[in-house]
């Protein structure tokens, strides 16, 4: 057997971190990527997972590992920039992705081709009802008036090229499977990167969300792990045409995210488990330890399925995450309404364009010449903001806005999408009512 070496890479931020875990072969015998990501994963639980599950598959690639403690995740962080920056090596700025509900100056909502629109990459997107087979409906699309007011895709969005492109491109085949359709982000400028794309959606048509229950969310990630074995096997997602093993291919795992997040299990049939840490040493709850276990039951069928085909020694494997998800200390949670903030922004004519609230928020003025008196108004808040807001410091638009090293060039942002003014927040807030 080769020599093998994990790395393990800690991403770390204020109310996010997370980890990135490579299996590396001997470099003459790569032959191809398995990209997983683990949304939501902290440095914290891994450890705390691999010193109390020895036996588990992420010992055992922690077992070969180096780890790295001072990478960082996505500023700011969410599931569309932290994915991006995964397969582009970009940043928000480069790639021109803030977050999965942003907006553009210079795009329109559908219906009209008024510059100026919010744009979302999500479930809004969706032909209805909801299913695991939705598809993206064009008449939501968001419209270019530049371009006689076409609609703009989620893969027209990003600024850069991403690793799917380059391996097509280069003759080897990609795979990739995500939470919503609007993940055919990844299918790049070309439009179409991606020769596998399987997009399950996760919102359910009706009864309990599906992240609202843990069971749930574990038997939706199940699906994706099932078209991961088959892809490794040699046949398309679905298991029925087989096409030959991907050069670059991968999914995320929302369980433990939802593990994190969910007080507590919703389907009244499932297990009673309670959700979130326990105290701020990270203790898992119930409810987490579950979806943890049943990640790495995942990664470990994987694992095993690679070494079955004769795949394990030419494969690298990438555990990582997109974010992470704050607090974990349960007792400085604050759940802060959002309209605070927004009633200072819209006292300076003509006001807000858009706040994108979660434990971060970003700030879209309609008049971005306004961005001094927004600050001047924000900053004489400050006493309201720390009391109130749970925000230490207003952030001027040119700490966003300088342009950031990207494929060897100084590469500035787009400002047509720019959030003008951030806040700073704590990381005991929750931008929700």
């Amino acid at each position: 057997m080769s020599r093998r070496t994990l790395v393990i890479a800690v991403f770390t931020l204020t109310c996010v971190a997370s980890f990135a875990a490579v299996l590396r072969a001997d470099r003459d015998s790569t032959k191809r990527v398995l990209l997983l990501s683990v949304d939501g994963l902290h440095a914290g639980d891994l450890k705390r997972f691999v010193d109390t599950h020895p036996e588990s598959a992420l010992a055992w690639l922690s077992a070969r590992s180096r780890t790295y403690t001072h990478a960082t995740a996505t500023k700011p962080s969410d599931s569309f920039p932290g994915l991006l920056a995964m397969v582009t090596g970009g940043t928000p700025r480069s790639t021109g992705v803030y977050y999965d509900d942003g907006y553009d100056r210079t795009l329109a909502a559908p219906g009209t081709c008024t510059p100026g629109a919010r744009v979302q990459w999500k479930q809004n997107l969706d032909v209805l009802p909801f299913s695991f087979t939705t598809t993206i409906d064009p008449a939501k699309l968001p419209l270019d008036p530049a371009n006689n007011c076409t609609p703009v895709w989620p893969h027209q969005f990003p600024r850069v090229n991403n690793i799917f492109e380059l391996v097509k491109a280069a003759g080897g085949r990609t795979a990739w499977s995500d939470k919503h359709p609007a993940y055919e982000v990844l299918n790049g400028p070309s439009g179409t990167g991606v020769d596998d794309l399987y997009t399950p959606e996760i919102t359910a048509p009706s009864g309990v969300a599906t992240t609202n229950s843990f069971a749930l969310t574990m038997a939706y990630d199940d699906l994706k792990v099932a078209a991961i074995v088959n892809e490794i096997k040699g046949f398309d997602h679905t298991g029925l045409q087989y096409v030959g093993v991907p050069t670059v291919f991968g999914m995320n795992f929302q369980a433990v995210s939802v593990g994190q997040k969910l007080n507590a299990e919703q389907v009244l049939t499932a297990p009673p488990l309670t959700g979130g840490y326990l105290d701020a040493a990270g203790t898992p709850s119930t409810g987490l330890q579950a979806t943890l276990e049943h990640t790495d039951a995942s990664i470990g069928a994987m694992v095993s399925a690679l070494n079955e085909e004769g795949l394990l020694e030419s494969t690298v494997i990438i555990v990582s995450a997109k974010h992470g998800n704050s607090p974990i200390d349960p007792a400085t949670l604050v759940r802060v309404n959002p309209t605070a903030i927004s009633n200072i922004v819209n006292s300076i004519a003509p006001g807000l364009a858009l706040l994108s609230a979660d434990t971060g928020p970003l700030i879209w003025l309609k008049d971005q010449t306004k961005t001094n008196e927004v600050v001047a108004a924000l900053t004489a808040s400050m006493p309201i903001w720390r009391r109130c807001l749970r925000i230490r410091r207003p952030i001027r638009g040119r700490q966003i806005s300088s342009c950031s090293r990207f494929q060897g060039r100084c590469t500035p942002p787009a400002p047509r999408r720019l959030p003008i003014t951030a806040g700073s927040a704590t990381t005991t807030c929750m931008w929700r009512c």
